[in-house]
């Protein structure tokens, strides 16, 4: 606290002059954001002279140039970092042979890029991370942006596949093809915020993989509106897990305060990988007083969470990666022996390929190609997949000198050697030695403690639904792709029903498959997530009801729910599925005789959903689809609204007190097209569900259309009018697109 306060009074005589001496109050740049010369600035991790070295190592193959660089980033005499106090104990009979370590091709395997969205950086940057971590068996992380279709089957498959609370581009397809599936609760550099991406970086093309609108800004929800408590985690996970029963699940945790409690919640819940992402990285898209101002060292998370799930008997269940500016080899061990497993890197791959660091990510200006979506500026991208991955093998082959050094042969065997760490007694840094690492190098070694994969957590996911009714049923018709139906009950303790069905479906047939295919036919209580992330060709009829999730991640699927014929109550007043319906839905169809909970369609993208009411917080976040509400809303609608359509019946003329005008208008039915389509809608829901409403409204439409309200997000309006009024000029529709969002975005 004396040096605290000695820096406050400093700072303070810098900023007043109460003795009018004269003293030069101008406010100084002490370059924490850009780098700045002077002995009293700002040091950096990567400075210009740290970038070069790095970028003519990588591009040479010369590993003597590398040890170079990591000479500069490990220098004693600047520690930036936790790490930087900490210092090894090798071994007094000077270690083993470097040929009895582990062979650089297995440790690479352990090897991740950073969660990096297609959006945030150029096309070319996100192919090239992925075909190089392809090429060394490691894996890349496609981030929260979704990932081109055509990408899904070739060399530039990332590996890793991204859920956030946006859910941007989460399809079956996109799920199918991960060999891991990581939730994202947070990020290391702005923890509590959702993801960010500017509207001038939302180009056509961008939009359209996020199925959104060209130009307008997206914004992740702060929470996942599925999980508000570690069983709803558990939801999450064991949905992905049906998506894909052969990826692994992995959660990424923001290191922080009590991390470890999360971790061991995250253990139960089934995750196979715990991620614990430091403060350090992920600043691309952070506000500036989040960079500096929030989050906190990977260090001390990781050690924590490490210590907990040893403790509790939980370290076996899963393995731990961490994140956060691992720059060398040194980083890397550090990371191993205060528990992780695996490594996440996404800085330094960026400067491999050409990034200098002109933090100018978010602008849509970066000069080297990297973080842009502009094509002329993509043109300038230099990076090749070669130098990510002569990066990644000359961090794995410092990781094995300092191995052999230790006496250690493999990775598993460093993991959680706190006690072959101790602090730097000469650290060249006075506060260092204030600094107490105690708690961090606290749990001794105890033998093994790490992953085993026989106390993986069980799904058991044979005793589910598909896997003992849908797929024997249809099996036959899974191989021929001929149309078959199953005739199935089902109750509200049977999860995920269709989900895995579902993902064999994509699996053999992507996109290809007519609607009504194959046909499940429902009856009873639909448990949690009925119908998640169904794909295109399959329709889930369920006579009864559904809880929470409903549709979940609709991919083309269709989905129809209505009462029983032998129930007695009117649909239209009865609840009939519960919250967060349609979270995150692509595309497909919904039909619902009855009314749904909270959070109807939040974050629908594309689907088309039919209900009779709605709670509150109906259509939050939608980017497109359309959603009918044939009766009465909730307060907050169409909070966050930035695509698609919603049409309301309005019958007592309230609408207007519950919508969210924010970023939306309240529209009457004039236009001819609207009119149409709305009859089309109803008329098919009518044919779904035989309902009485909507039939009652078929009946006699014209005297309901006017009591219909149209809502149109404003963002929305103004760009499918600059886009038709370029048309009628004669101008394409792909030219348009491009000319609009040109325009609507002021460039």
């Amino acid at each position: 606290l004396e040096e605290i306060d000695q820096d406050i009074h400093v700072r303070h005589a810098h900023a007043f002059d109460p003795l009018g001496l004269g003293v030069d109050t101008t406010l100084d740049s002490s370059g924490s954001y850009n780098l700045r010369s002077g002995k009293d600035k700002d040091d950096h991790l990567y400075s210009p002279q740290i970038i070069v070295a790095l970028q003519q190592a990588t591009r040479t193959g010369d590993f003597k140039k590398f040890k170079e660089y990591t000479a500069m980033v490990d220098d004693e005499t600047r520690p930036h970092t936790l790490r930087g106090l900490l210092d090894f104990v090798f071994d007094e009979n000077g270690g083993i042979p470097l040929e009895e370590v582990e062979p650089v091709y297995s440790i690479v395997k352990r090897f991740k890029t950073g969660a990096m969205s297609y959006g945030s950086i150029s096309e070319e940057a996100h192919k090239c991370l992925a075909a190089a971590m392809n090429q060394l068996g490691g894996k890349s992380n496609s981030g929260e942006g979704g990932e081109l279709p055509e990408r899904l089957s070739s060399e530039y498959c990332s590996a890793i596949k991204q859920v956030a609370s946006g859910r941007f581009g989460v399809t079956s397809e996109y799920l199918v093809s991960a060999k891991e599936i990581q939730i994202k609760m947070a990020q290391g550099a702005k923890p509590g915020e959702g993801g960010h991406l500017p509207g001038k970086k939302v180009y056509p093309w961008i939009a359209k993989t996020r199925y959104s609108t060209p130009g307008v800004s997206l914004i992740s929800p702060p929470p996942h509106h599925d999980i508000y408590s570690i069983e709803d985690l558990a939801q999450l996970i064991y949905d992905l897990k049906n998506a894909n029963h052969n990826a692994d699940i992995s959660v990424k945790l923001v290191s922080e305060a009590g991390v470890g409690t999360i971790a061991a919640g995250v253990a139960k819940a089934g995750a196979s990988v715990v991620l614990i992402s430091g403060y350090d990285g992920g600043t691309g898209a952070a506000p500036r007083n989040s960079i500096h101002n929030a989050g906190m060292p990977w260090e001390l998370g990781l050690s924590e969470a490490h210590q907990t799930l040893m403790k509790n008997g939980l370290r076996s269940r899963v393995r731990i990666e961490t994140d956060g500016k691992l720059m060398s080899g040194r980083d890397v061990a550090i990371a191993c022996m205060l528990g992780a497993e695996e490594f996440g890197f996404a800085t330094a791959p960026l400067v491999t390929m050409g990034c200098m660091m002109m933090r100018v990510c978010n602008l849509d200006t970066c000069p080297f190609g990297i973080a842009t979506q502009n094509p002329e500026l993509r043109k300038r991208f230099s990076g090749k997949p070669e130098y990510v991955v002569n990066f990644m093998r000359f961090i794995a082959e410092e990781l094995r000198e300092i191995m052999a050094h230790l006496g250690i042969r493999c990775i598993d065997d460093l993991v959680g050697r706190t006690d072959l760490l101790k602090k730097r007694e000469n650290s060249s840094a006075p506060r260092g030695k204030l600094v107490d690492l105690s708690n961090i190098l606290a749990h001794p070694y105890q033998g093994t403690c790490c992953y085993h994969k026989q106390d993986a957590y069980n799904f058991e996911l044979e005793k589910t639904v598909d896997e003992k009714v849908i797929l024997p049923k249809l099996h036959h018709n899974l191989i021929s792709g001929e149309p078959g139906q199953v005739e199935i009950n089902v109750s509200s303790t049977d999860r995920t029903v269709g989900t895995r069905f579902g993902s064999e479906v994509t699996q053999r047939f992507g996109n290809s498959l007519q609607e009504d295919t194959f046909r499940i036919l429902c009856n009873g209580g639909g448990g949690q997530s009925f119908g998640a992330f169904l794909p295109k060709g399959v329709t889930m009829v369920l006579s009864g009801d559904s809880n929470d999730y409903f549709g979940k991640g609709l991919s083309g699927g269709k989905l129809v729910v209505f009462p029983p014929k032998e129930s007695r109550f009117q649909p239209e007043e009865n609840i009939i599925i519960g919250n967060v319906a349609l979270y995150g839905a692509t595309s497909g169809k919904a039909f619902i005789n009855g009314i749904a909970g909270e959070r109807f369609c939040v974050r629908n993208s594309g689907a088309l959903a039919v209900v009779e009411g709605v709670g509150d917080h109906g259509c939050e976040y939608m980017t497109g689809g359309i959603a009918v509400i044939l009766g009465k809303t909730g307060k907050n609608f169409a909070a966050g609204m930035s695509g698609g359509v919603a049409y309301v019946l309005d019958i007592n003329h309230d609408l207007y007190r519950k919508v969210n005008k924010g970023m939306v208008s309240i529209e009457t039915l004039t236009e001819p097209y609207d009119i149409k389509q709305l009859k089309e809608i109803i008329t098919e829901h009518y044919q779904a569900t035989s309902s009485p409403l909507a039939k009652k409204i078929r009946m006699d439409f014209d005297a309901f259309v006017p009591q219909f309200k149209k809502i149109m997000p404003n963002d929305y309006r103004k760009m499918l009018d600059t886009i038709s009024s370029l048309e009628k000029k004669g101008i394409s529709k792909q030219e348009a697109q491009i000319e609009a969002f040109y325009q609507n975005t002021k460039r």
